[in-house]
């Protein structure tokens, strides 16, 4: 599992660039605040309930939640599950909101 910074992952966005993020937060908390993505709550990851991303295990997939420790279970979870290329938002939403203005 690698990293990527909130300020790493808003250029990318900015750029336009087609990217496979997943958020795994509860729904309540992807209804306040979201960067997008899919939405795979961490329990369907970890039931392996993954349709939605089923495919892109050779692809670069992006994860992320409020702080950065349920996405980092998810990505761990993801590398069992034969994906090769899966980063962890650092710091999760909590660091989006107080670095992306």
């Amino acid at each position: 599992m690698q990293n990527i910074t909130a300020e790493e992952l808003k250029q990318r966005i900015d750029n336009g660039e087609q990217l496979n993020i997943v958020d795994v937060r509860e729904p309540h908390e992807r209804a306040e605040f979201n960067i997008g993505g899919t939405h795979i709550p961490l329990g369907q990851i970890q039931t392996m309930q993954i349709d939605e991303i089923d495919g892109l295990q050779e692809q670069e997939v992006i994860v992320y939640c409020r702080s950065g420790n349920r996405s980092g279970q998810a990505c761990m979870i993801l590398e069992t599950m034969g994906f090769t290329n899966v980063k962890n938002l650092t710091g999760g939403m909590l660091n989006w909101q107080d670095k992306i203005k």
